[in-house]
């Protein structure tokens, strides 16, 4: 009776060795993971006649950004103060492309919250007059 259970051993210890011997290639390692990146980020167009007026401000928007690396949604966090100024902001961040975030080497959607400033000129436009004077500045 102890032969079988000899046999039976030692086909089991040969059976684990069997898997040790290192045949398996190693895992190919995991990419580390990566962060949204401007890639084609335009400033908005500053409307003349906000510019004239001296009005600026600076709009907060949280952006998701999508696997293809465009906005996918856009929320107002914070206000500039002027209703025009945030749909501008608005208007062009949508428009903005990003390389996308990315996990395991595959891209993903990631929220960020990005400011976009309408900075009115220290010296006021030539243009300016012709609207003070009713007229298209040209």
């Amino acid at each position: 009776m102890a032969r079988p259970i000899f046999l039976l051993s030692a086909f089991l210890l040969a059976s684990l060795l069997a898997g040790c011997g290192g045949s398996t290639p190693p895992a190919e390692p995991v990419p580390a993971p990566t962060q949204i990146a401007a890639i084609d980020t335009p400033p908005p167009e500053y409307p003349m006649a906000l510019a004239c007026a001296g009005i600026g401000g600076q709009a907060l928007l949280e952006v998701e950004v999508g696997t293809a690396g465009t906005p996918t949604r856009i929320d107002l966090v914070r206000g500039s103060g002027n209703d025009d100024l945030d749909r501008l902001a608005k208007e062009s961040v949508q428009g903005w492309k990003f390389r996308p975030a990315t996990r395991a080497g595959q891209p993903v959607a990631q929220t960020i919250q990005v400011p976009v400033n309408f900075t009115a000129p220290a010296v006021r436009p030539d243009a300016c007059f012709a609207l003070d004077a009713g007229r298209s500045p040209t």
